[in-house]
């Protein structure tokens, strides 16, 4: 026997964006179920940093989807606060040459002209932010408007906060069509051991992360999201010896590569909690859960080559994670037009925690009919061609 739901929309997935729809489509007044064939936030947003960032975003759609999930952040920060571990603590953006730094003011400069605040700092300005760092380097840019969260509490907290249901280890194992080719709602695999279920709703978001072109896949369109692996170290609970969020400026370099093969920049941050986290590594190897002894000792080298101070402190461990990379380094955002109904919020890379409040905000705009505070044409979900359309 199958179950029965009605709700206004089916949130696929639990992570932080599907949280985050969740949380702006409730507070506009639509009845929101959030379903996810793990727990929450037990997906790519438990294994990432919870940076919300603007600093390693050129000018452009992606830039200004930051800067507006900034703003919801800040607003979030004062409902949640302490609670999912808020902390606006800037970050630093290093150049390791002088010409290093040439090229930094000048990536800086493009961003202040979208509305990013970014201060050069050289010399004594540079050390009185981050005192640890190795000496002799150049200069860098500071970036106020950076920020974190612990992004498995947020992604909680805001679905809880959201009064969504939420209905945990069950697959969505089909998408509901109409005759006319319009959404109906979603076929789950029910609770282990249980009936399965029918969740009836005339819209559907796509929020399932790395597998969010498998979900597009069952409601028959084609969506090229690809994992990009990732290592995060962490050592020792510390007193606060990083400051900010650090890391050197090849980073975004990386973060804008398609390469498949393993790259590494170090990024440098200390938490709350007192352990230092230390990216960031970016490999396309599929799902391969493999530990990868180069790729941690990368992030090791590099970590201490910014701060010479860690080549004393212990490591205690290491994760992985898989960020959902779509072709061209941007998510998709909004309504597919090949299936009335389907809404995308997925393929968002490294940045889906930053970027998952603006997300849900501009999605829960197009539900209620109204005009969405960013143009959504970058985003379109339509806008890959289909493998047999470039063959």
């Amino acid at each position: 026997m199958t179950e029965r739901l009605t709700c206004d929309v089916v949130v696929v997935g639990a992570g932080m964006v599907g949280a985050a729809c969740a949380l702006y489509g409730s507070r506009a007044g639509l009845d929101v179920i959030v379903v996810d064939r793990g727990p929450v936030a037990g997906g790519t947003t438990g294994a990432g940093e919870g940076n919300l960032l603007v600093s390693d975003k050129e000018p452009g759609p992606e830039l200004d989807l930051a800067l507006l999930s900034g703003r919801l952040w800040a607003q979030l920060a004062e409902e949640f606060g302490e609670a999912v571990e808020y902390e606006p603590k800037g970050g630093v953006v290093v150049a390791s040459s002088p010409g290093g730094l040439t090229a930094l003011e000048r990536f800086a400069d493009g961003q202040r002209a979208a509305g990013v605040v970014a201060e050069t700092v050289t010399g004594g300005d540079l050390y009185a932010l981050e005192p640890h760092l190795a000496p002799g380097i150049p200069g860098g840019v500071y970036y106020p408007q950076d920020a974190q969260v612990m992004p498995a509490l947020a992604a909680a907290h805001l679905a809880r906060a959201s009064g969504a249901r939420v209905l945990t280890n069950r697959a969505v194992t089909e998408v509901l069509l109409s005759a006319d080719g319009s959404v109906r709602g979603v076929r789950t695999s029910g609770r282990s051991g249980g009936a399965a279920e029918e969740i009836h709703a005339p819209a559907v978001i796509n929020a399932a992360g790395t597998w969010g072109g498998e979900f597009a896949a069952l409601a028959g369109v084609h969506l090229p999201v690809l994992p990009r692996r990732g290592f995060v170290l962490v050592t020792e609970p510390l007193s606060r010896r990083v400051r900010h969020k650090v890391y050197a400026a090849d980073y975004v370099a990386d973060v804008a590569s398609d390469s498949a093969a393993l790259q590494t920049s170090p990024v440098v941050e200390g938490t709350a909690a007192g352990p230092i986290l230390i990216g960031a590594t970016r490999e396309r190897v599929g799902f391969d859960r493999t530990f990868s002894l180069p790729a941690v000792r990368a992030l090791a080298a590099g970590a201490t080559r910014l701060f010479p101070f860690l080549a004393d402190v212990r490591a205690t461990r290491a994760y992985l994670g898989f960020r959902p990379y779509l072709p061209d380094h941007l998510p998709a955002v909004g309504p597919d037009p090949r299936v009335p109904g389907l809404h995308h919020a997925c393929g968002h890379e490294g940045a889906g925690i930053g970027l998952s409040t603006g997300t849900g905000h501009l999605i829960a705009q197009i539900l209620t009919d109204k005009r969405p505070d960013l143009d959504l044409t970058p985003f379109r979900p339509d806008r890959f061609p289909a493998p047999e359309e470039t063959a």
